[in-house]
């Protein structure tokens, strides 16, 4: 599903124009960005848990030229499925 469609979908479930599915889809989007540039985590009750971890710097090897590189430190954004949601998954047989 694009982002066409998932708006489409989300004003024909709420009842709204797509100007305004437009507008709660970025407010919901902008809310959780700011939280996660804050450091903060973001838990929806039976869907999962958004979480920024940092990531240490490393070395890496480069496997044709054998040259060791440093990987600098780095901010990664991890989701971690409820249990609700991973039932929900688990059930449909794909």
């Amino acid at each position: 599903m694009n982002n066409k469609l998932f708006l489409k979908e989300l004003s024909k479930r709420c009842e709204i124009t797509a100007d305004e599915a437009q507008a709660l889809s970025q407010s919901l989007l902008d809310i959780m960005q700011k939280q996660w540039q804050e450091g903060d985590t973001i838990s929806l009750t039976g869907f999962g848990v958004f979480e920024i971890r940092k990531k240490n710097e490393r070395i890496s090897v480069n496997p044709t030229t054998k040259v060791r590189m440093l990987i600098p430190p780095k901010l990664v954004l991890t989701f971690k499925p409820g249990v609700m949601f991973k039932e929900k998954l688990n059930d449909k047989k794909l």
